[in-house]
């Protein structure tokens, strides 16, 4: 263990905390990171964010080649699947995503430190950090001047249904079956069951969604969602919502599920369970409470606007605190808490925190949506174009969904973009960025966008708000 005093130690190595370590090192700090993987990047980049796109991406050629090619005159024998490969595929994804923030880390002159790392004693002006290394029982002490907190979130298991590891499992084991299932049952409707169930319904399985709600993706636009469900069905997905699991029951190679919902009790056999209802702050073994650090209602570590807990010289961001559980959000703490431990008046702008699901279509959304405006008595004025009508869509034949563009009545302003359809994920970054700069509707329809590109849509969208789209 490096016997010297760090200016920031942080204990969690994913988009949170190793961003934030760089950013420090950036600005002339000696920053130690403490990390229980070998690797850096936490979930985010070794089992969610990064493995889920390689096999969404992979999943979705899969398709192409089976389903659509022979729309583009594109003649094949049908194609037959690999999945072993596929796998390799995502984990040599993996691997070098985490190969390159260890080189970051070698190049900012940042210290990895493999362990456990729970909060220790104030020791003068010094923060302590006990880090079990792997193989040991006896902590080493670990010096700091400031502590930063960003060990992340884990999946919630759902009462009755507890992760097995093999047939009833949480995103992790959904991202490397060794076989495709015959019948895929995801228990919840948000962005991780439906981007996993995409991925093995293209792979040839029967999915079947059954989520409590009424509709996925609770805080969508409900036009956006509606649009989503209705691409997702035609694709062969089913959904039961309104619905619960109530248990499930091993025979033999199946299980046997009850659920219950608004057509009362129901029956159905499936062969792998994916539970994705949602994810719980890791606060567990940190030492929290003998540190003084005070807890919201739903287990998150409550902070002040400089991420400062209620311990001296101890932050916290990420899944630890209060907001959407989102890689990009965790990121962007880490720089602004760090920039605010540096002396800078840097923020965090969770007004125009995007949120995107990586189902084909894509869905993305920035700011407000229509039920959100109407019950807060917000005057609004909506412009909305279909990809039927872009040029580009049409070209490659992805016509689903649409651009829905929320704006004040009086001022212009954009108040929330919501779309659905191809590189949604890619659309809403110029939605995003107009509404981080407090464009009108009329600015984006007044700015170029190239013919013929799906950002079109963005334009018309924002030219109906007005009434003057050309194309719709």
């Amino acid at each position: 263990m490096p016997d010297k005093t760090y200016d920031l130690i942080i204990i969690g190595g994913g988009p949170g905390g190793y961003v934030a370590a760089i950013r420090g090192a950036q600005l002339g700090m000696s920053v130690a990171v403490v990390e229980k993987r070998e690797t850096l990047g936490g979930v985010c980049l070794n089992e969610g964010c990064i493995p889920s796109k390689a096999l969404l991406d992979s999943s979705e050629l899969f398709a192409q080649a089976r389903d659509k090619f022979g729309i583009h005159g594109i003649l094949i024998d049908p194609p037959r699947l690999d999945l072993a490969k596929m796998m390799a595929r995502k984990d040599d994804v993996v691997k070098k995503n985490t190969d390159g923030i260890a080189y970051l880390f070698k190049k900012n002159g940042i210290t990895f430190i493999q362990g456990s790392g729970r909060i220790g004693k104030v020791e003068g002006d010094s923060l302590t950090v006990e880090v079990t290394l792997p193989g040991h029982s006896k902590p080493e002490i670990l010096r700091g001047k400031r502590l930063l907190l960003a060990t992340g979130s884990r999946a919630v298991e759902l009462p009755g249904l507890p992760f097995d590891g093999k047939r009833i499992v949480s995103a992790r084991e959904a991202l490397s079956f060794a076989a495709v299932p015959e019948h895929l049952l995801v228990v919840g409707a948000g962005y991780i069951g439906l981007e996993l169930g995409s991925v093995w319904l293209r792979l040839g399985a029967k999915v079947t969604v059954v989520e409590m709600l009424d509709k996925p993706l609770a805080t969508m636009d409900g036009q956006a969602a509606d649009a989503l469900v209705r691409a997702l069905k035609k694709q062969g997905m089913k959904f039961l919502f309104g619905t619960k699991v109530t248990s499930a029951e091993a025979q033999g190679d199946t299980l046997k599920v009850s659920l219950f919902g608004a057509s009362g009790e129901q029956e159905l056999l499936c062969d792998r369970i994916l539970v994705a209802v949602g994810r719980r702050p890791l606060v567990d073994g940190l030492g929290l409470e003998e540190a003084g650090i005070f807890l919201d209602s739903s287990g998150r570590v409550i902070v002040d606007k400089e991420y400062r807990s209620s311990a001296e010289g101890i932050y916290a961001i990420g899944d630890l605190i209060h907001g959407p559980m989102l890689a990009h959000k965790a990121s962007e703490e880490g720089v602004v808490a760090v920039e605010r431990m540096h002396g800078e008046a840097s923020v965090v702008d969770y007004e125009y925190l995007p949120g995107v699901c990586y189902t084909w279509p894509e869905a993305a959304s920035v700011g407000m949506t229509e039920e959100q405006l109407k019950s807060e008595g917000i005057v609004y004025a909506v412009g909305r174009f279909n990809f039927l009508a872009n040029g580009r869509a049409r070209c490659m034949d992805e016509t689903d969904g649409f651009v829905k563009i929320l704006a004040a009545q009086d001022s212009g302003q954009i108040l929330g973009i919501h779309i659905v359809g191809p590189r949604a994920s890619d659309l809403i970054a110029e939605a995003v960025t107009a509404m981080t700069f407090g464009a009108t509707a009329e600015d984006m329809a007044m700015t170029f966008h190239a013919h013929p590109t799906l950002s079109e849509a963005l334009k018309e969208a924002a030219l109906d708000v007005m009434k003057r789209a050309i194309h719709a």
